[in-house]
């Protein structure tokens, strides 16, 4: 018998997965839990596993191809269980019992029917804001009700009536909720007044937003900026290349233009004479308590970090906007901004507050390595509560960093430079860093981040002040 497998949710309400490359071919025998393929989430490029033992009868997706959750991606050729394919109607989905988060198996065909919803008029006809000041929140799909004048065969939804709900589908919900879209305040292209995924970039990229507004969204999303006329054409004769937006760069820009237009960021620049921890980072690498460990300026600054931050708490807390409440976290999930050949991705070392040097400079080492080999898992990529981008790295001084969604702040650690600084009041040749600190002044005031600043610089400065902060 032949039972297909449909691409499963990966995790944290993703809709969408790549086929990246398929580990078998039609034909193959396979195992139950073998891999057989790997797809990229809009987050990491995970193995899937098959669900099922027996001969692969065919492969539906090719590589490079976007596949919605649900849909059929590979089909098995398995033997027949003597059940005839058929089990007992229980009334409930049927679900495989040995991938877990899987989910039901979808045997019907076709998309679930809609019931409209209907809600009170408002008193105004007026015009909405271009952007909500709340998260537009997800909404479940539900059936419908007597069609009017519409071709449920052909697309499963109705026109919105006056009061109903937006018109749109569960991905398309999912995206206005990250981009904080109300979508009350979206008028709908698709057929019968369907709000679609273009409708929504739209709205927050210029479609219905101020032309100032407009543009940031843009830039934040990472689109290219228009090449000047200069007549020339490369090689090949095409005078600009389109990439398609898609996996981790689609998922960074969504979340920084999310972060961007939700969160009040201000940033404080403080310039550090960072001798002594350079002089420590020094001693520590001779040191045989240290052998075979990997030792930067990353390693002591986010120690520094974890440090300063027992004294200003306000600095780990997330907003809640949907119940309006402050969420002070009690541990330190850090994350690290790590450049990758896939694009920008922010892994977290889970509980960095309880580590030693040690153990800090082993996560550290292990969470770049899996993030520059392109196999940081989906779990490392959540649940963050503050975050560092190395800019020095590239040889930059200072910078602007946006906030991690559902984080309070982010430092950006400057290139460590020798230069004249005031040094026992006389000019002395120092090595010196420039720290910038990005927060969300809905949680952090200016007073507090700039004595969480200053406490870290403290620390850089003069090691030795540990012992007086803990």
């Amino acid at each position: 018998m032949i039972k297909e497998f449909r691409l499963p949710d990966l995790g944290e309400g993703l809709t969408e997965s790549e086929i990246v490359a398929w580990k078998v071919a039609v034909g193959d025998t396979v195992t139950l839990n073998q891999i057989i393929a790997e797809v990229e989430t809009a987050k990491a490029v995970v193995e899937l596993p098959s669900p099922f033992a027996g001969v692969v009868a065919a492969l539906h997706e090719q590589p490079g191809t976007v596949v919605e959750v649900g849909k059929p991606i590979v089909s098995f050729e398995i033997e027949d269980d003597g059940s005839g394919g058929s089990a007992p109607d229980t009334g409930a989905a049927k679900r495989e019992p040995n991938l877990v988060g899987y989910g039901a198996v979808l045997e019907a065909s076709g998309r679930p029917a809609r019931r409209a919803r209907t809600f009170a008029a408002p008193a105004a006809a007026s015009q909405p804001a271009p952007v909500a000041p709340v998260r537009a929140e997800p909404v479940a799909p539900v059936r419908a009700a007597e069609p009017v004048e519409s071709k449920p065969a052909e697309t499963g939804l109705a026109a919105s009536a006056p009061g109903e709900r937006p018109r749109s589908t569960p991905p398309v919900r999912k995206l206005a909720k990250d981009l904080s879209v109300d979508l009350e305040a979206v008028t709908g292209t698709g057929e019968h007044g369907l709000i679609t995924r273009d409708d929504v970039l739209n709205f927050v990229g210029g479609g219905d937003l101020p032309a100032e507004q407009g543009l940031g969204a843009q830039e934040l999303a990472g689109a290219p900026a228009a090449a000047p006329a200069t007549g020339r054409v490369p090689a090949g004769g095409e005078r600009e290349t389109r990439t398609p937006i898609k996996g981790v760069r689609k998922f960074t820009a969504a979340a920084m233009v999310a972060s961007a237009f939700t969160a009040p960021h201000v940033t404080e620049f403080l310039t550090v004479d960072v001798t002594p921890t350079m002089e420590l980072l020094a001693r520590l690498k001779a040191s045989r308590a240290f052998a075979g460990y990997k030792l930067t300026p990353l390693t002591l600054v986010s120690k520094a970090v974890l440090i300063a931050l027992r004294n200003h708490p306000t600095l780990n807390a997330r907003w809640d906007e949907a119940n309006q409440e402050i969420v002070q976290f009690n541990y330190v999930n850090l994350g690290i901004a790590a450049a990758t050949p896939r694009g920008l991705t922010v892994p977290n070392i889970k509980d960095a507050d309880r580590m030693s040097l040690m153990e800090l400079s082993s996560a550290l080492t292990e969470l770049t390595d899996t993030a520059r080999a392109g196999k940081t898992g989906p779990e490392a990529l959540s649940g963050g509560t503050i975050s560092i981008t190395n800019i020095g790295v590239f040889g930059i001084d200072a910078g602007t960093p946006i906030l991690n969604p559902g984080e309070a702040a982010i430092l950006a650690l400057g290139a460590v430079r020798k230069m004249p600084w005031e040094y026992q009041d006389e000019v002395a040749l120092r090595q010196v860093m420039t720290l910038s600190l990005s927060f969300d002044h809905r949680l952090v005031d200016g007073e507090q981040g700039s004595r969480f600043l200053q406490d870290l610089g403290a620390v850089l400065a003069d090691p030795g002040m540990v012992l007086a902060m803990v």
